[in-house]
């Protein structure tokens, strides 16, 4: 798998059709919210696993051959859903099996803010990290990149949409980054991309907290040289790995 990190990082001609399956075949899976299931609200259709799994070349020329397919036979299992919060995790896994090498991107939060937690006084983000800690302790896929969640008022309380006062929805909203951080030191690799977003500008979203087009791909941005990282440490196939939680 060294061998596909190195392929990732040197762009490679290769035909649109490839073959996808097989044992050897990289498998990348998505969870979480619509960070990562954003296509419905682009024309295109494009949300950061397929940007991953495959670029487009006409829209994003600076990415042409980084992308998986670029590297060899790959697949997507897209499985996370615009406006899941953290107990819909649990059902986006269900019935997952991989096999061969592969990798899972996740991010969530979001949601769970925007529903109660950014007004938080009590012990909702102690509930959220339980919650994530389980669902993170039970993914049967190493490694998993986990994502910051951003914020779409550039720190400026003028913006602030909650209806809730910014002082202390900014404070819960560190604190569920910070459970970010810290179950991702112990389960995988963190992509913060709450900083990314803040180099950005309001191009970037959509609908005030949906990723836009361009979103999308600086979702993309920020997971690629994780995920290119990640997979030098990937057992190659038919050979013994850590186990899920170790």
């Amino acid at each position: 798998m060294a061998a596909l990190a190195s392929a990732m990082l040197t762009p490679i001609a290769m035909p649109k059709e490839r073959d996808v399956d097989g044992p050897e075949a990289f498998t990348l899976y998505t969870f979480g919210d619509s960070i990562l299931d954003c296509g419905h609200y682009n024309p295109h259709g494009l949300h950061p696993g397929s940007l991953l799994l495959r670029n487009d070349d006409r829209l994003f020329p600076d990415f042409k051959g980084r992308d998986l397919l670029s590297a060899g036979p790959a697949r997507l299992e897209h499985r996370a859903r615009d406006g899941a919060t953290v107990a819909d995790l649990a059902g986006q896994v269900r019935a997952v099996l991989p096999g061969g090498p592969s990798a899972a991107l996740l991010t969530i939060g979001g949601n769970d803010l925007l529903r109660g937690l950014a007004a938080d006084r009590g012990p909702g983000i102690r509930r959220f990290a339980d919650s994530l800690n389980a669902f993170l302790k039970a993914l049967p896929i190493r490694p998993v990149l986990v994502g910051t969640v951003y914020d779409p008022t550039f720190n400026d309380d003028s913006r602030n949409f909650l209806g809730t006062d910014a002082r202390l929805a900014r404070a819960n909203h560190r604190r569920v980054n910070e459970t970010m951080a810290e179950l991702a030191s112990r389960y995988g690799h963190l992509v913060d991309l709450h900083a990314h977003f803040l180099t950005g500008d309001p191009g970037w979203y959509t609908r005030t907290i949906e990723p836009s087009l361009r979103g999308a791909s600086e979702v993309r941005r920020a997971f690629w040289p994780r995920l290119v990282s990640a997979a030098t440490a990937l057992p190659k196939p038919g050979t013994a790995g850590a186990r899920p939680g170790q």
